[in-house]
């Protein structure tokens, strides 16, 4: 049981130095940014990730008032 315990945190240790390469040796290394919005092809086609898109629909508003009265008159006659 120990043993595997070990082998486990073994492996977690070395996967955890591969993936930080980078980081951790090159002076002002960084994680690369894994975001939609941080992708250059995605910018280029306008996806954004689903908060920001969110966020940008929550600012606009749904209707204008001249449309909500013209709904409104439409669904009374």
């Amino acid at each position: 049981m120990l043993d595997t315990v070990l082998i486990s945190l073994l492996i977690v240790a070395i996967c955890i130095a591969l993936l930080g390469l980078k980081v951790f040796f090159v002076k002002g290394g960084k994680f690369p940014n894994g975001h939609v919005s941080g992708n250059k092809a995605m910018r280029e086609r306008g996806i954004g990730c689903a908060q920001s898109q969110d966020r940008e629909a929550q600012k606009k508003p749904r209707f204008s008032i001249d449309e909500l009265e013209k709904a409104l008159n439409d669904s009374m006659n």
